[in-house]
C-alpha cells in the first residue's frame, strides 16, 4: 500500500497538528510505503518571510522525526526539492476545472482575510492534487479540513484517466476518530490555528513550555454546568478537552468523564494540561537533538528527495506520454 501526505512548514506547529497530522503519520507508516511532505511551495500562496520559510522548513522536518516517524522506514522530504510537484500540478490544471477550484471552502476563507489574493492561492488545491497522484498513493491520512482537496484530487485523477488512458488509483482519506479537529481553548467553536498570535491563550504548541501550557489550561473556557460528559452541539469546551486528554493518553471518552464524575472542571482542566504536557517533553527533548546538527537535517532531507524524485519520475513520465508530449 502507498502513503502520501504533506503538512506546510509555516506556522508553530500546535496540539492540532499532532492530534490530526503527526500521530497519524506515524501510525501509517507501519502500513506500507509512506511518502511524507514538507509542501513548501504550498507556503508562498500568501504573504510570508524567506528566512522564516528556510528555517521552518528544517523545524518542521525536526518535528516530524520527534513525533515518530523513521527516515529509514519513510520517504520524508521537501517539496520543492522535487520538480515533479510543480510538473504535475501545470499538467494536472488541464483536467480541474475553474468552477470547482472556486468552490474550494479554504480559498474563500483565505481569500477574505487577504487585500490581496494570489492566483496560487486559488490554484493550489492542483499542487496537492499533483502531491497525491505521483506516489500512486492508496492512503492520505490527513485532517477533516482537507476532505475536499481529496475529493479534487480524486476527481482529477478520474477525469485524467478518462480523457488520456488509466494512468491513476483513487486515493483514499484516512481521518482520525479522535483529534480530527481541535478547537481553540479560549474559543471551542473555532478550530486551533497555527497562524494565531504566539501570545494567544487558546493555543497550544508542539513547543510551549510546561507552565504555559499549565496557564492555557487553567484558563481553558467550559461550559455551564459542572459535568465532564462530552457533547460537541452542547459542551464545546469540555468536549474539547476530553478529546485532548483522549490524544494525550489514550483514554476512551467514557474513562475520562467516569474518573472526574462530579468533580467539577478545576481538576479536570489542569489534569489535562499535565497530560499533554507529559505528551509533549519526550518530544520537545528530541526535536531539540535533532534541531542543533542542521548538517545531518540536510543530509537526511537530500536523501529524502533522491528517493522521491525516483519514485514519482515513472508516474511524470506516464503523465507526458498519454498527454501527447513530444518528449526526448
Amino acid at each position: 500500500m502507498r502513503i502520501f501526505s504533506g503538512i506546510q512548514p509555516t506556522g508553530a506547529k500546535t496540539i492540532g497538528n499532532y492530534a490530526g497530522g503527526f500521530r497519524q503519520y506515524a501510525e501509517t507508516q507501519e502500513r506500507g510505503d509512506a511518502f511524507f511532505c514538507i509542501v513548501d511551495l504550498h507556503s508562498i500562496t500568501v504573504e510570508y518571510d524567506p528566512e522564516e520559510l528556510r528555517s521552518s522548513t528544517l523545524d518542521l522536518y525536526a518535528m516530524l522525526i520527534a513525533t515518530g516517524l523513521d527516515p529509514d522506514r519513510s520517504t520524508i522530504f521537501v517539496q520543492s526539492h522535487v520538480s515533479a510537484h510543480a510538473e504535475a500540478a501545470w499538467l494536472l490544471s488541464a483536467v480541474t476545472s475553474y468552477g470547482q477550484l472556486g468552490r474550494m471552502t479554504q480559498f474563500k476563507e483565505k481569500g477574505e482575510r487577504h487585500e490581496f489574493v494570489s492566483a496560487g492561492l486559488f490554484t493550489y488545491p492542483v499542487l496537492m492534487a499533483g502531491d497525491i497522484l505521483l506516489y500512486q498513493t492508496d492512503l492520505v491520512p490527513i485532517g477533516d479540513d482537507q476532505r475536499q482537496h481529496l475529493e479534487l484530487a480524486r476527481d482529477a485523477a478520474e477525469r485524467f484517466n478518462s480523457r488520456f488512458g488509466e494512468t491513476f488509483g483513487l486515493p483514499e482519506g484516512q481521518y482520525p476518530e479522535i483529534g480530527a479537529r481541535v478547537m481553540d481553548l479560549q474559543d471551542p467553536k473555532s478550530k486551533m490555528s497555527t497562524s494565531a498570535p504566539i501570545a494567544a491563550q487558546g493555543v497550544v504548541r508542539m513547543l510551549d513550555e510546561p507552565d504555559a501550557i499549565r496557564k492555557k489550561f487553567k484558563s481553558a473556557v467550559t461550559d455551564s454546568g459542572r459535568d465532564v460528559r462530552h457533547d460537541r452541539d452542547g459542551k464545546p469546551g469540555v468536549s474539547n478537552l476530553i478529546e485532548i486528554m483522549s490524544v494525550a493518553t489514550g483514554e476512551t471518552f467514557a474513562k475520562i468523564e467516569s474518573r472526574y464524575d462530579g468533580q467539577g472542571y478545576g481538576r479536570f482542566k489542569e489534569d489535562v494540561g499535565e497530560a499533554v504536557i507529559e505528551l509533549l517533553q519526550p518530544i520537545q527533548q528530541r526535536y531539540r537533538e535533532l534541531r542543533a546538527d542542521e548538517r545531518e537535517l540536510h543530509r537526511l532531507l537530500e536523501l529524502g528527495a533522491d528517493k522521491a524524485r525516483a519514485e514519482s519520475a515513472p508516474t511524470l513520465a506516464a503523465m507526458y506520454d498519454r498527454m501527447g508530449f513530444a518528449r526526448l
